[in-house]
């Protein structure tokens, strides 16, 4: 068992590669350097600040690494609270495959500490640069939520400081939980409105003994049973595959495609503006070939991530989008840039309002920045 381990090494990327990984690290953005900063080193140094920005209606700006902040509406903040002052390892206990860490650790330093002892907690692979409070916060799933479920399935247990600063803790550190109400969950795409994620208890998976990308064009058929993942670009088609050396060997002697070692995530899109299209899986292909050349397509769940600066087209989209009972979710956009973040707010938008007013009632979390501009 680990306990309050501080410092873990940055070097590596758990299943993730060096290459890759530094080449997002352009997608951070910058904080806002016109108002004031503050760094809490402790739950209790955090609970005091929002606390007394509460008393003093100070809207707050919750800020990790920076790499999802193109999300939802902007937020003007009079203070920007960052959580890298809680970026420790509280617990960990690999024979029960579950850690306990702060929210302020990057999904990179968790994962390459993870993999030392061959687990990870299948956290969002792009962009590693990004804190598990800021995955969990925005709901990111891996690429690898076709085979391990998405994030909020494995979340145990969380710790948040709401906009009063008040310290909730819900949920369990143990895998089969079903105490209480599921705070946990409803903490996961939040985006800060219900408190700060100061520290989640995640369930844990073994790392496979081998894996392998292999690159392929054309129609996969029935030539590769339960990959880690499939995506699709605009020119090319990725396998990921994992298990042991035996099984990886046998599939990839199925695939006519190039295989390397390891796992080798694409990119993500970028540019000015960046957007996730979300459908039905059904309904994913059809929508594909209206996409510009910069895509990301994750098979089998139908999540699509792209770019492109034609707003208007996107108005368009949209409108089918929705008809067919999806989204379009805008993911960054260049300052100055207008475009409805969102879409068509979800049903049940009024119990959302409730939910954040009873943990926020000053309104000063991350103000607006939800669907709905709750």
């Amino acid at each position: 068992m680990l306990r309050s381990e501080r410092g873990p090494s940055t070097r590596g990327v758990g299943v993730t590669s060096i290459r890759a990984a530094s080449a997002r690290i352009a997608r951070r953005l910058e904080a806002p350097t016109d108002v004031e900063h503050r760094h809490p080193a402790s739950v209790e140094e955090l609970a005091e600040t929002l606390s007394q920005a509460s008393s003093e209606g100070r809207t707050v700006l919750v800020w990790g690494g920076g790499t999802h902040q193109g999300y939802g509406y902007r937020v003007s903040p009079d203070l920007v609270v960052f959580t890298d002052g809680l970026a420790t390892i509280v617990e960990w206990e690999p024979d029960d495959l579950t850690v306990v860490v702060e929210g302020g650790m990057t999904v990179a330093g968790l994962e390459s500490r993870l993999a030392t002892r061959g687990q990870t907690a299948v956290l969002a692979e792009l962009p590693a640069t990004g804190t598990v409070g800021g995955a969990l916060a925005a709901g990111i799933s891996a690429y690898r939520r076709g085979r391990f479920g998405p994030t909020r399935d494995r979340i145990l247990e969380v710790t948040l400081v709401t906009g009063d600063g008040r310290v909730v803790r819900a949920g369990g550190r143990v895998v089969k939980n079903v105490t209480g109400y599921d705070l946990a969950r409803l903490a996961v795409g939040s985006f800060g409105r219900l408190g700060v994620i100061v520290s989640a208890c995640l369930k844990l998976w073994p790392l496979p003994q081998v894996s392998a990308t292999v690159t392929l064009d054309g129609d996969l058929g029935n030539q590769v049973y339960r990959p880690l993942a499939v995506l699709e670009e605009a020119r090319k088609s990725s396998v990921y595959l994992a298990g042991t050396e035996e099984e990886v060997a046998a599939q990839i002697a199925r695939l006519p495609g190039e295989s390397q070692p390891g796992l080798v995530w694409p990119e993500l899109p970028s540019g000015p503006w960046t957007w996730s299209l979300r459908v039905p899986p059904a309904t994913a292909v059809g929508f594909v070939s209206a996409l510009p050349d910069d895509f990301v397509h994750q098979v089998g769940v139908g999540e699509i991530s792209f770019t492109t600066e034609d707003t208007q087209g996107m108005e368009d989209l949209r409108t089918k989008v929705e008809a067919a009972g999806g989204s379009l979710v805008v993911t960054g956009r260049p300052p100055g840039g207008e475009f409805e973040p969102w879409g068509r707010p979800p049903a049940g938008i009024e119990i959302q309002s409730r939910l954040a007013a009873a943990f926020d009632p000053a309104r000063i979390l991350n103000p607006g920045r939800l669907p709905g501009r709750i």
